[in-house]
Parts: structure tokens; sequence; C-alpha cells
């Protein structure tokens, strides 16, 4: 009877083994700079970013703020997590990558994560993992909003918070959001007062743990016409009707951005035959 059982307990066991995901493989970040975390705890590695730091115009002041910090960060000096917020298109996840490119060229310990919004209850453990390790990693999280309520934004105040061991200081976390205070616009929708105003302070109070907070307005005409120019200058794109093309382009999008003028850039590089990096 005792065979029996034992058989049948280790038959239960192999087979709740192959059910369970495979355990994550450890982290190794030698070669790439770039990485991409996923769900399932895995670092994957990423090429580097294109996009030179100096082709991002319009938008200097934000630059020479959030290159500051981040090259404290890349020093060892004390810096701050930041949110980059402002109207889509206007350069902010551009400006993250780029600047991080720019300055890992010389910080060889310098690495970037990127973490997919809707896994910020992750970032607690996310943290602590790379709490120990001898590099310094900014983690990036583009699009950050907290469209799950109140759980996914106390999540992210206990990683920046650290509980009692403190923030990590090896990690700085980097946010772009088209939301200053990150809360969806729908928050209300199916709460009763009370409880959305708890989660509206919950989630505001998040927006207070970054320390750095760097507003991009909407481009006018005058930014969007240089950055067509810049790009044009720089990839060698002569056109006699640069500037028509450029903001008949803009018309048909309703929008004037840099990624507006990075994608008549490109539709324009096409037409004229000109490789441009990815």
């Amino acid at each position: 009877m005792d065979t029996d059982l034992n058989t049948l307990l280790a038959r239960i066991a192999e087979a709740l083994e192959r059910l369970a995901p495979p355990p994550a493989p450890a982290a190794a970040f030698e070669g790439a700079r770039m990485f991409r975390h996923d769900p399932n705890g895995a670092f994957l590695a990423a090429p580097d970013y294109g996009l030179a730091l100096d082709l991002l115009v319009g938008i200097e002041a934000q630059k020479a703020r959030f290159v500051e910090n981040l090259s404290r960060f890349a020093s060892g000096l004390p810096a701050n997590h930041a949110l980059l917020w402002g109207v889509r298109g206007t350069g902010k996840s551009s400006l993250a990558k780029a600047a991080f490119m720019h300055l890992a060229s010389g910080q060889p310990s310098l690495r970037l994560v990127e973490v997919d919004r809707d896994e910020v209850t992750a970032l607690p453990a996310l943290f602590d993992a790379l709490r120990e390790r001898p590099e310094h990693f900014v983690v990036l999280c583009d699009d950050l909003s907290f469209e799950d309520g109140a759980a996914a934004a106390k999540a992210l105040k206990s990683a920046l918070e650290g509980g009692v061991a403190g923030p990590p200081a090896n990690v700085l976390f980097v946010a772009t959001s088209n939301r200053r205070h990150l809360m969806p616009r729908d928050h209300a929708e199916g709460r009763g007062l009370i409880a959305a105003a708890e989660d509206a302070e919950e989630e505001v109070s998040v927006s207070d743990r970054f320390g750095l907070w760097i507003g991009f307005p909407p481009m006018d005409q005058t930014a969007y016409l240089a950055a067509v120019r810049s790009y044009a200058t720089r990839f060698g794109l002569k056109h006699k009707d640069l500037d028509r093309r450029a903001l008949q382009w803009a018309q048909l999008r309703g929008a004037r951005s840099g990624r507006v003028a990075w994608q008549f850039i490109r539709d324009l590089a096409g037409e004229l035959g000109v490789p441009l990096p990815a």
C-alpha cells in the first residue's frame, strides 16, 4: 500500500513539475547595454538605440535637465527618479533612450532595462533582483498609467521606496506618460465616490515619488520645421520644397511633433532612396 502511494505521489510531483514554468535563466548583462524584462523574469538583450541625442531638437531645456540627472546617477552621485510627461510624440521615450546611449559609451557599467507598463506590480521584485548587481541600471517604463487602479500604484511606491532596505542605489527609475499624475481618464467609472477618491490619492502620491518632473509641451511650427531641417541636414536629404512638404505632412497627420517630423523624414528618405537608421 505504501509503495502504491509513493508511486502515485511521485507521478503527481512529476506532473506538477511539467506544468510549472521553467525557471528564469540567470541574468547576464555582459552582452548588451539595453535589455527587455520578460514577465517570466528573464532579461532579453536588445540592440542599441540608433537615434543620436543631438537629433532631438526643440526640447533643449528638457534634454539638458535629463542628461544632467542621468549623468549624476551614472557617476555614482545622488540622482532623482524621473517622470517625463506631456503630449504624445514630443520625444519623451526617445530622450530617455538617446540620453542613455549618449552616456553609456563612457560608462561601461550602465545598463537600461525596459519594462512593460502592465508589469508594474513586478517592479519590487525586479528592483530587489538588481540591487546586488555591480552595474547601474536605468529602468524605463514607457507610457505609464495606472489603468488597474491603486494596486499598481502601491507596487510602484513600494519599489521606489524599497521598504525597510531602502531603495537600491544602483537603480534609477524613468517613466514616460501623457499625464502628469499618471491617472487614467476613466478613473472614476464603476467606482464609488469615496473609493475613487482614495484611489486617486494613492495614484497622485506616486507621482510625488519622482523627484524630477520634466514637461513636454506641444511643438509649434517653428520647432517642427527646425526638427525636419535638422534631420534632413544630418542625412543629406535635399528637396527644394522641404518646408512645404513637411507642413503638408503635419496637416495630414493633424499634429506637429518630433515623431511626425521623423515619420516625414523616413517617407522622404524612402522617396529619395536614402537609407536611415531604424
